[in-house]
């Protein structure tokens, strides 16, 4: 039987009056899985419940960042102890040196850092920097990764190997798109060839190097490592976009799960708690050209908002702490070994995918795909899925695309629940 979902209809047809799509994210409109999208009315821990009162165990973590669970209550109390000395004040504050200080001295990667309110903007700026800090003005992305909407990476290839991004939205002029090179990942003899051909061009590669916005495309780490070779070689900066990956896979990322030091790193909404932080951070002779100490012009009235920096520093506090990381994987793989070994019981050509405390399910039974064109593009059983899940208190992703997130606050008795009812979903539509 399908939930409830009529307030939820009743809201979104109000919404389309006000909002294009009636929201104000694309991926929130439900699209790819069909119907009206559910509003959300409050999240406790791992559960949030609709605007119908339906309740579910969420796998979603607002995309990510909500790494303790909703409403955590040390978050909670830094946010209420911040906002009870203002909002906003477009002038410095301690908590912003504090919340640096907590990421530099756990981090070997970055030496200086500039907080900013997204991931988007932490790229853009980022990329500006690398430009200027090179005097280039090309960047090289890969096809599968995504890093905002900002009209320097809403590319994606042309035909041939390494070339000319063309603009996949409306709106991005050709000319900007012809200034960032598209590669395939986890191709290293293409990426040889680009960077004979155009590193006196490039200012800088931009990875996702655990890609996860496009399914989760699991590269080799010989792949990075001769990435950061390249790079180090034809003097190209090595750019880590850790918008999802960092703080989830480690306190480092990807970068210190790897050992691979890239020359920038961005960072998003992980690090503000549930509100709206991102941030970009390199070496102090790269970040000297961030203005006003340099010639790099960035700037931003809500950057390192006092009540984001308090959330942020009662959130990565207890991510610091000595094994936290090592219990989310554990809980993760307890979750996710029960659903693969259901599915190989039952013969299902179905996986999950997994890396740290992020998830993906993979409808064509593979264990790792690194290319995005590999993906299975028939999102049938995903679809039929959502919605099985769905009925039975399950929230995930409304898109085949998108990876799923355990957090602090899925304990093992939770997790018990959502396997069943996860299973008892499989057996319905496969």
């Amino acid at each position: 039987m399908s939930i409830n979902r009529s307030t939820s209809e009743g809201l979104f047809e109000k919404a389309k009056t006000y909002f294009p799509g009636g929201v104000n994210s694309p991926v929130r409109a439900f699209k790819s899985v069909g119907g009206a999208p559910l509003f959300m009315k409050k999240g406790a821990g791992a559960m949030i419940w609709d605007e119908d009162d339906n309740e579910f165990i969420d796998f979603c973590c607002s995309w990510g960042p909500l790494v303790l669970g909703h409403r955590n209550e040390n978050i909670f109390q830094a946010v209420m102890s911040a906002m009870d000395k203002g909002t906003s004040f477009g002038a410095p504050t301690k908590l912003e040196s504090e919340l640096a200080e907590l990421i530099l001295s756990n981090n070997p990667f970055i030496e200086k850092m500039r907080f900013v309110s997204s991931g988007t903007e932490a790229v853009m700026s980022a990329i500006r920097l690398a430009r200027g800090y090179t005097g280039k003005d090309k960047i090289l992305k890969f096809e599968g990764c995504y890093h905002g909407h900002l009209d320097a990476t809403l590319v994606s290839a042309g035909s041939g190997l390494a070339t000319l991004g063309t603009s996949s939205s409306a709106g991005v002029p050709e000319i900007l798109a012809k200034q960032t090179l598209v590669l395939p990942l986890n191709d290293i003899e293409a990426l040889r060839k680009c960077f004979n051909e155009h590193s006196n061009e490039l200012a800088s590669v931009i990875i996702e190097p655990i890609p996860a916005n496009n399914g989760l495309l699991l590269q080799e780490k010989t792949f990075l490592q001769e990435l950061r070779s390249l790079c180090t070689e034809y003097k190209v900066l090595l750019h880590f976009d850790e918008v999802i990956s960092g703080f989830r896979v480690s306190f480092t990322g990807a970068a210190g799960l790897y050992n691979i030091k890239p020359d920038i790193i961005t960072y998003g909404k992980i690090i503000g708690g549930g509100l709206p932080v991102g941030a970009f951070g390199a070496s102090s002779e790269i970040m000297a050209l961030i203005s006003p100490e340099g010639p790099v012009y960035q700037a931003g009235t809500l950057s390192g908002n006092p009540v984001a920096m308090a959330a942020g520093i009662a959130q990565l506090t207890e991510c610091a702490k000595p094994g936290f990381y090592e219990d989310q994987e554990e809980r993760t793989l307890y979750f996710v070994n029960a659903i693969n070994q259901h599915a190989k019981n039952k013969g299902f050509d179905f996986q999950i995918v997994t890396i740290g405390s992020i998830f993906w399910l993979s409808f064509d039974g593979k264990t790792t795909v690194r290319e995005s064109a590999r993906i299975n593009a028939d999102m049938t059983l995903f679809k039929k899925l959502f919605s099985a899940l769905l009925d039975r208190g399950i929230y995930i992703g409304p898109s085949g695309y998108e990876v799923g997130f355990i957090s602090q606050a899925h304990t093992k008795e939770i997790l018990d629940i959502a396997i069943v009812k996860f299973c008892a979903g499989m057996d319905e539509v496969m």
